[in-house]
């Protein structure tokens, strides 16, 4: 009993004096509170139309017919495009869209309105700068779908003028009718996808960086044996006292980040906001363990800080949100499971969009657990790094 007592009052004096280091250095209230808030907000500003709108596009109209002022009134009608300039030729407009004042632009050559009504198949081209992915291809979805809408147009009152029905127009236009129905993100809005993997990403590599520094800083500034000796030489007490007021304060902005996507921006969450919290403890204390992984395989501060900023931006690429992980070559597939974020991702994936149960992403919570337990294979070799390392500038 006694023995229990003494390990209480060790780790409330840890506790205690990294609550005192937490409020006396600024850095740890800039990467703990003001960095995690100022992404939250960024972020979510950026993209709070879902799509970007009105991208600037040319078009070289060398037909100068009524047919070809009303396609360019439709597709400057698009909302992710706008046409900015008129060019007379290909060349300007190729020179503009490589000094980057437009992201594409259409092309109808001269005749094009006397050829289609003579039913003798003009061409019309459109040209994007897929360089920049996102523009690029949204654009090119625009200008397709006006070039197939234009072509549906006239095929249309040629089929009038050879005395068919709309019925039966329509029927020759488009055989099958698709009914298109986005499942989970009907509204296609890229923020709902992207914010809810960049908060928690974001959150993720800042726990890296301040685990590492936090136990790296002990080591430089010599202070590493007085931890210790105040979590009563327990290498296990000394961690939770010192991680344990770290987590409340990250648990604390992983729960504001979700309260505010899920509750003031309602993105959809149909599992409930119960999960997610659940989710984002785990990634919490999986972040802590692989930072406490870090800093004990290189117990110097500037080599454990690399390694924490390098694992935590790859993060972003491996975890399956940029790239689809099944996409991957095999080897980077079975790489991608060493990144919290992948697990993490997953599960949100599974509850917030699809409402599944929470048994249905028991591999992931699994996954995370075994990062939570990371610091059991590199304890001792911390324990001996904080008695015996001593840094070198």
């Amino acid at each position: 009993m006694l023995h229990t007592v003494k390990k209480r009052k060790a780790l409330l004096n840890v506790m205690q004096r990294e609550c005192h280091r937490l409020v006396a250095r600024p850095l740890y209230l800039f990467c703990m509170v003001i960095a995690p808030l100022f992404c939250y907000v960024f972020f979510t500003t950026l993209m709070d139309s879902g799509l970007p709108v009105n991208m600037p596009v040319g078009i070289v109209d060398q037909d100068m017919s009524a047919t070809s002022r009303r396609i360019a009134r439709n597709l400057d009608a698009f909302e992710q495009t706008a046409i900015v300039a008129h060019y007379p030729t290909i060349s300007e407009a190729r020179t503009a869209m490589q000094r980057g004042e437009i992201y594409g632009f259409y092309y109808i050559p001269e005749g094009t309105s006397a050829k289609a009504q003579g039913q003798r198949q003009p061409k019309l081209s459109f040209y994007t700068n897929n360089t920049l992915l996102i523009a690029g291809s949204l654009l090119y979805k625009d200008m397709r779908m006006m070039s197939e809408l234009t072509a549906g147009s006239a095929a249309r009152t040629t089929l009038y003028a050879k005395g068919a029905t709309e019925d039966q127009a329509m029927a020759f236009l488009q055989p099958i009718v698709i009914d298109t129905h986005p499942l989970n993100n009907p509204w296609l809005n890229y923020s709902v996808y992207l914010c809810n993997t960049f908060a928690p990403g974001v959150l993720m590599l800042l726990i890296f960086m301040v685990t590492v520094y936090s136990i790296g800083v002990e080591i430089k500034d010599r202070t590493a044996r007085e931890w210790l000796h105040m979590g009563n030489n327990s290498i296990w007490i000394s961690l939770a006292g010192k991680l344990l007021p770290h987590t409340a304060v990250f648990f604390l902005m992983g729960a504001l980040y979700n309260s505010y996507l899920y509750g003031i921006l309602h993105f959809p969450c149909n599992s409930g906001i119960g999960p997610m919290l659940l989710a984002t403890l785990c990634l919490v204390l999986a972040s802590q363990g692989m930072g406490v992984l870090m800093i004990g395989t290189l117990p110097t501060l500037r080599l454990g800080l690399s390694f924490a900023s390098l694992w935590g931006v790859l993060s972003f690429s491996m975890c399956g949100l940029s790239f689809p992980a099944m996409a991957m070559h095999p080897v980077l597939q079975a790489l991608a499971n060493l990144f919290p974020l992948r697990h993490y991702f997953l599960i949100y994936a599974d509850q917030a969009l699809n409402g599944y149960p929470m048994i249905y992403s028991w591999m992931n919570y699994v996954a995370l657990l075994v990062f939570i337990m990371l610091p059991f294979l590199i304890a001792h070799r911390l324990k001996g790094a904080l008695i015996y390392y001593r840094y070198v500038p």
